[in-house]
């Protein structure tokens, strides 16, 4: 990947962590991470462990460790899947779906709307995102 789209994704992730900080209430709230996560999350679910990870781009080890504290919140459930022993499966529990969307939902509308109100054509944003990641999944 050109360091220079390496540098641009790096800064636009850490500014979105940024703004998630500043705009919670609790310093101990959800970071950026877990509520795009638990966003992701609704989306698919319910999904494998497996697939949440590839959906979010990170590896398998790094999404169990995700969703540790998750769990332990009471955010997420994970349950065997009775048809594959050794897959889980991965829900929001309604505590996580009302997390979400008081916390992240907010942040995500915000951020579209910024977009439009500056003209930039937020459609196109997603399917350039889209475009982005399927690249960046084969390299």
């Amino acid at each position: 990947m050109d360091d220079g789209l390496a540098d641009l994704l790096h800064r636009v992730v850490m500014l979105m962590g940024e703004a998630t900080r500043r705009r919670a209430d609790d310093p101990d709230g959800l970071t950026y991470s877990q509520m795009r996560l638990l966003g992701t999350l609704e989306e698919i679910e319910p999904t494998t462990q497996h697939r949440l990870a590839q959906a979010l781009s990170i590896s398998d080890p790094a999404i169990s460790r995700a969703l540790r504290p998750l769990e332990a919140d009471g955010l997420v459930r994970i349950t065997v899947d009775p048809e594959h022993a050794r897959r889980r499966l991965v829900r929001l529990t309604e505590l996580g779906r009302k997390a979400f969307h008081v916390a992240g939902k907010p942040l995500y509308d915000e951020f579209r709307e910024g977009l439009i109100a500056a003209g930039f054509p937020y459609e196109r944003y997603l399917e350039d995102t889209l475009r982005l990641a399927e690249i960046l999944a084969t390299d």
